[in-house]
């Protein structure tokens, strides 16, 4: 009888605990699904909008808080983001800051992607400064591309969007890039990280902008939504 009743003790002790467990992970799920930094400690605030997220209500992501808009404009030497003139259109109608952001293909020559870019985005001043998305490595490109060879390229369509611009890119750098090329110490521009939730150190110098919440749930999307912050 003794038996039975711990037995039952501890069933009962186990859905309790179970039950906190599923409470806490759901609690975590949530906060980290519609977390946004505090607009005292950010006042900047805003988010990276592409095709792959789908339609983009822009007067609610104004209204919850986003200033500016960073759009995916082109990727490589020849792609290009289909949403991203009715993205360019629909943002400057609810009044929001608009850039633009090119993916970059360590595999491809740096004046196509360049020109690739310029054909995409036309010179405009009122536009924030390009920003240029870095994650692919060349590890796995069909024909080997040194380090040595990766920065040069770099350089070189740095120089030709700049001059297309008029303006200073921004290196979006993600973390595996940044471990694999030491790319923050080598070049001198402003950084955009990425670290959900967290702020991220793995550049080894102050950032510019940072994807705080690469999930974000909220009523401007159907899907998540990427939202950046601002340095102060």
């Amino acid at each position: 009888m003794a038996r039975t009743k711990t037995s039952r003790w501890r069933l009962r002790l186990f859905g309790a605990v179970l039950l906190l467990a599923l409470i806490a992970a759901g609690w975590g799920w949530w906060t980290v699904h519609h977390w946004r930094p505090a607009k005292s400690d950010y006042p900047v605030q805003g988010i990276e909008v592409g095709s792959e997220d789908g339609k983009v209500d822009w007067k609610a992501a104004k209204a919850i808080g986003a200033s500016f808009a960073y759009l995916d404009a082109s990727a490589s030497a020849f792609a290009r983001d289909p949403a991203f003139s009715q993205n360019l259109e629909d943002a400057r109608a609810a009044r929001l800051q608009i850039g633009a952001v090119h993916q970059y293909d360590p595999c491809q020559p740096a004046e196509k992607q360049a020109a690739n870019f310029m054909t995409v985005v036309a010179r405009d001043s009122a536009m924030l400064p390009p920003a240029l998305a870095l994650d692919m490595l060349a590890d796995d490109c069909p024909v080997k591309v040194t380090d040595a060879a990766v920065l040069s390229e770099l350089m070189t369509f740095l120089n030709q969007i700049e001059t297309h611009t008029g303006k200073a890119t921004i290196l979006k750098i993600s973390r595996s890039f940044e471990k694999r090329y030491h790319l923050a110490a080598r070049i001198d521009r402003n950084l955009w990280l990425e670290s959900t939730y967290m702020l991220p150190e793995y550049a080894g110098r102050p950032w510019t902008l940072w994807t705080a919440n690469a999930m974000l749930n909220s009523e401007a999307s159907a899907n998540a939504l990427r939202w950046v912050v601002v340095s102060r």
